[in-house]
């Protein structure tokens, strides 16, 4: 779920709002965001907590599903090794 057609989710702004970050805070982070829809996502949070932190579990437990897939093809580890290799040879170099 995005905020009023902006790019930013609702994962974003829950869990800013969880670290607790107040709707000012949040919006010098994100100023394409107004202040009402900022507090209209918190409102909405508080008024429907279990549903919107039922929502997020999905939403993680679908990106870990989708890590694992990834990690699981044999080329990801060569290219991760790859990626290791160069940035070594940036460290060193």
């Amino acid at each position: 779920m995005r905020v009023g057609g902006s790019r930013v989710t609702l994962d974003t702004l829950v869990a800013a709002f969880k670290r607790g970050a107040t709707a000012e805070q949040i919006q010098d982070s994100f100023p394409s965001l107004s202040l009402r829809q900022i507090y209209g996502v918190i409102s909405y949070y508080l008024d429907h907590e279990d549903e919107v932190n039922g929502y997020l579990g999905e939403r993680q437990a679908e990106a870990e599903a989708i890590r694992l897939q990834i990690e699981s093809r044999p080329q990801y580890k060569e290219f991760r090794e790859k990626i290791r290799r160069r940035r070594a040879e940036l460290i060193d170099a």
